[in-house]
């Protein structure tokens, strides 16, 4: 029963006191129904549909992208390899090599192991490329075993197959097949990218290897009066006898290249001249080559060449020098002494003047030490090699003499010129004595010689290859 509301005085005019009254009576009459049939039946039909609450979809929480990451070399990338200057990496690929079918003219044994593909990118075109690829296969002695124009869709150009020992490498110019229509318009020329695959030969692909006819090399290569070649020296007997073996190891190392003019009579073999004095120029190369090849499984004491677009250190060596990235590179590592370490006074370079000792000691120790060279004095030096012309050394040089020093039996100055009381800072260095330097990087006890890096390409070639699945490409960072 309802309650009498006759004592609640309230004006009948008043809107807010009409509200008030209804929710009252509205109040009154839920708690008077709310065990009854018809209170429960208002009760469920206020209440929220369970399906709802069952069937409602998850809300789709905003995600963080995360940077694709960047692409990077295998650790074992032969340095042999050819990289040009200022492309970029986009992606890795490995995959199993599969069996090869034999054809009537190239009997090919079929190819086992894996095949590593690198894909390049550079804003150069085709042409640069593949000049550059020909001009550095022929001056480091790569066998071209052919060149050939590929009929794949994406295939633009020749792909040139090379061989270096055990080592395979295929370049091949690429291109999407719809980069050209995407954007036929715009002004700015479309990027070339390229792939450099290669993978490492058995003995029996090794021995089948076709032999490569003047014919292809004149076709591939570009033509010049003088070119560079690896020497296995067939003088090694006119060098002294203690620096003959260091002599071999770099020779099969693939470290000691010199120019050979085409004048000379092939068929009397390479030859070293191994009592003939180095020039500066061709130090920094074998300097470059002989670490890189040593350190050839550890990147982190590799020497990068510099890029073609780099601003030269050394009024005498342009960019268009064949030496550029090689000596620009050693000085902006800080190896030879340039204008971008300080030394305002060194503006050339002098590639072709002959080398001298206390040179071949300033530029090499760096790469032994890996940290700054020691302070050092006339007296100190004097005191600890004995030396009668100390004075005479310049004192930029007197440091890594020094630090040489420290390297016991390993020193540079005791393997080139054994036992000694003058160094004779100024007089010229042959060949031979250039190899003996080289043949060792490194402090005692944690260096490497050109030996040891023989016996581990050995190793690693003799190693079975094991099947694994091919990866995915890396994507690189946009």
């Amino acid at each position: 029963m309802l309650p009498n509301l006759s004592c609640l005085r309230f004006r009948l005019g008043d809107r807010e006191s009409k509200s008030l009254i209804s929710t009252i009576v509205l109040l009154m009459l839920l708690t008077s129904c709310a065990n009854s049939p018809a209170g429960e039946s208002l009760q469920r039909s206020l209440e929220a549909d369970p399906q709802l609450k069952e069937n409602q979809p998850d809300l789709v929480q905003p995600t963080t992208p995360t940077p694709a990451s960047t692409v990077a070399l295998p650790q074992d990338f032969p340095f042999e390899i050819p990289l040009y200057p200022g492309a970029k990496l986009l992606a890795v690929e490995t995959e199993q090599l599969q069996a090869a079918t034999e054809t009537p003219s190239v009997p090919t044994p079929p190819k086992t192991g894996q095949i590593v593909s690198t894909r390049w990118q550079t804003d150069d075109s085709p042409e640069q490329v593949r000049t550059f690829w020909q001009s550095e296969l022929q001056k480091n002695n790569w066998q071209l075993v052919g060149a050939s124009t590929d009929s794949q869709p994406d295939i633009q150009g020749d792909k040139i197959i090379a061989r270096q020992e055990n080592l395979e490498v295929t370049f091949s110019i690429v291109q999407k097949p719809d980069a050209a229509a995407s954007n036929p318009q715009s002004p700015t020329p479309l990027p070339t990218q390229y792939l450099i695959s290669y993978h490492r030969l058995d003995s029996d692909e090794v021995a089948t290897t076709p032999k490569t006819t003047p014919e292809t090399i004149a076709s591939t290569a570009p033509q010049t009066a003088e070119t560079t070649e690896t020497a296995i020296s067939t003088d090694l007997d006119q060098a002294p006898e203690p620096l003959r073996s260091y002599i071999q190891d770099l020779s099969k190392l693939g470290v000691l290249q010199i120019p050979v003019s085409k004048e000379i009579n092939r068929q009397n073999g390479k030859v070293l001249e191994p009592n003939k004095v180095i020039t500066r120029r061709q130090y920094a190369q074998w300097l470059m080559l002989a670490n890189n090849k040593i350190y050839a499984n550890q990147p982190s004491k590799q020497i990068r060449v510099a890029t073609t677009n780099a601003q030269p250190a050394f009024q005498d060596v342009p960019i268009s020098d064949p030496d550029f990235p090689v000596i620009q590179g050693l000085a902006e590592a800080g190896i030879i002494p340039s204008s971008l370490a300080g030394e305002t006074t060194t503006v050339t370079f002098s590639p072709d003047q002959p080398l001298t000792r206390q040179d071949l000691i300033l530029w090499k120790v760096p790469l032994d030490i890996r940290r700054s060279l020691p302070t050092a004095s006339v007296d100190t030096v004097k005191e600890t090699w004995g030396f009668q012309d100390t004075s005479k050394i310049d004192p930029r040089a007197l440091r890594a003499v020094l630090a040489d020093h420290q390297n016991g039996d390993l020193a540079n100055i005791r393997r080139a010129f054994g036992y000694t009381t003058l160094f004779q800072p100024q007089k010229t260095v042959t060949r031979a004595e250039a190899a003996a330097v080289l043949w060792h990087f490194g402090i005692s006890g944690e260096g490497r010689s050109a030996a040891d890096a023989l016996a581990l390409s050995a190793t690693q070639s003799t190693q079975p290859t094991q099947s694994t699945q091919p990866t995915q490409p890396t994507q690189s960072t946009p």
